[in-house]
C-alpha cells in the first residue's frame, strides 16, 4: 500500500487563545509533528504594552486560513485527508477563541470531519511528551504559562491533581510587570532574562513570597511592589505624600548602572520560588519525574537551577522544545490525537474562556 493510498491518522490543530496563531498537523500513528506554522502578534501589540483583545481577534482572522494552507501544502496533504480537526476551546480571550473555533468548525463541516475541542493548558501540560526522551506517567508538572503557575500531579491524560496554585499573580506576570519597571519593551519577560545574564543576582534582596508557607502555593503580586520600591530607592524617586490617590509607577532609566543587577535579582527570586516549591512537590508525592511546561519554561536560568536541584534529589526533569513552550498548534494537535476517540460532528461553536483542568475527562491510552 502506498503512502498516498493508505489512510492517514493526521490531526489538524488550530491554536488561537491569545496572541499567537498556531497550526500543525500531527500523526497519531507515529506520534510526530508532520508540519507546523506559527504567527506571533508581538509587533502588533508592542505599541500598547500588552495584548489588545480586539486586535488579537482580527489578526487571527487574517492569518488563520493562511497558516492552514501553508501547513497542508508543506505536508502535501489535502484537507479531506485529515482524520479530525482539533482546536483550542479555552481558556483564553473569548474573541480570539471564537475565531479559531469558527475556523475549525467551518472546515470540519466542509470536509465532513469530526472536531476535537482542546483545553489550552492541557496542551502545554502534555507538550513534554513530545520530547525525546519523554517522561512516563506519573509525574509532577510545573505549569508556568501566562496567568497560570501551578503544580500538578499527572497520572495520565486527563488524570490531574492540583497540588499548588498561585493565589495572585503568576510567574510570567511577575517577569513582565518587573520588566516594565526596568523600562523594557513588551513582552518584557524574555528581555529581562536576557538583561539578567550580565547582572549580579545577589545585588538586591528581592523577597521570595510563601517560600516557607508549608504548602505548595505561589504568590508573586508583592514582588512587583518590592521591585518598584527598589527602583524608587536607586533613582531617588520620592513616595507621594499622604492623601495621594495612587503611587506613580517608577521606571529605571535605560542607562542606569544597576539595571542588569536588578534584572538578575528579580529573576533569581522568581526561579527560587519555582524550584523550591517543585522540589517540595516531589517530596510530597514521592515521584521522581518533573515536567516543565509553558512560556516561563523556556527560561534558561530556571532550566539550569531546576535540573541541578532535581538531580540532587534523585529526580529527572523533562522540558518541551523551546519552540513548544509558547502557544503553538503542535500541542493542540497532539492533545487532539490523544483524545481522538472523543471527536464528534457537533459543529456548534462553543468556547470556554474560563475552564478548569479538573473538569477534563480521563483517557485510557
Amino acid at each position: 500500500m502506498t503512502e498516498t493510498s493508505r489512510k492517514r491518522r493526521w490531526v489538524l490543530g488550530v491554536e488561537s487563545s491569545c496572541d499567537e496563531t498556531g497550526v500543525a498537523l500531527f500523526d497519531a500513528e507515529s506520534g510526530k509533528v508532520v508540519a507546523e506554522a506559527l504567527h506571533s502578534q508581538i509587533a502588533l501589540h508592542a505599541p500598547y504594552g500588552g495584548v489588545v483583545p480586539e486586535l488579537a481577534s482580527r489578526d487571527h482572522i487574517k492569518y488563520g486560513l493562511r497558516l492552514i494552507d501553508q501547513v497542508l501544502h508543506e505536508a502535501e496533504c489535502a484537507g479531506q485527508d485529515v482524520e479530525a480537526i482539533a482546536y483550542t476551546q479555552g481558556p483564553g480571550l473569548a474573541g480570539a477563541l471564537l475565531v479559531g473555533a469558527q475556523l475549525a468548525a467551518s472546515l470540519a463541516f466542509a470536509w465532513d470531519k469530526p472536531l476535537i475541542p482542546v483545553h489550552h493548558m492541557e496542551g502545554h501540560l502534555l507538550s513534554p511528551l513530545l520530547a525525546d526522551p519523554a517522561p512516563e506517567f506519573p509525574f509532577v508538572a510545573l505549569l508556568v504559562s501566562g496567568g497560570h503557575t501551578q503544580l500538578m500531579r499527572v497520572d495520565g491524560v486527563g488524570r490531574y491533581e492540583l497540588l499548588g496554585d498561585t493565589i495572585d499573580d503568576a510567574a510570567g506576570e511577575a517577569f513582565d510587570k518587573s520588566a516594565k519597571l526596568l523600562g523594557l519593551a513588551y513582552p518584557g519577560g524574555p528581555l529581562l532574562a536576557k538583561l539578567a545574564e550580565s547582572g549580579n543576582e545577589n545585588a538586591f534582596a528581592i523577597p521570595r513570597p510563601l517560600l516557607h508557607s508549608g504548602d505548595l502555593n505561589f504568590s508573586f503580586a508583592g514582588l512587583k511592589t518590592a521591585v518598584a520600591n527598589v527602583v524608587r530607592q536607586v533613582t531617588g524617586t520620592a513616595l507621594p505624600g499622604r492623601g495621594a490617590v495612587s503611587l506613580p509607577q517608577p521606571v529605571l532609566p535605560f542607562d542606569h548602572p544597576q539595571r542588569a543587577d536588578l534584572a538578575a535579582s528579580v529573576q533569581a527570586a522568581i526561579v527560587d520560588c519555582l524550584v523550591i516549591k517543585t522540589l517540595n512537590a516531589l517530596k510530597k508525592t514521592g515521584l521522581t519525574q518533573v515536567v516543565v511546561a509553558g512560556g516561563v519554561g523556556a527560561n534558561s536560568r530556571l532550566r539550569e537551577a531546576l535540573t541541578a536541584e532535581a538531580a540532587h534529589a534523585g529526580a529527572k526533569v523533562f522540558y518541551p522544545q523551546v519552540a513548544l513552550c509558547t502557544d503553538n498548534g503542535a500541542m493542540i494537535a497532539h492533545v487532539g490525537a490523544l483524545r481522538l476517540a472523543e471527536a464528534t460532528r457537533d459543529y456548534a461553536v462553543n468556547v470556554r474562556p474560563r475552564w478548569a483542568l479538573s473538569e477534563l475527562r480521563p483517557v485510557n491510552l
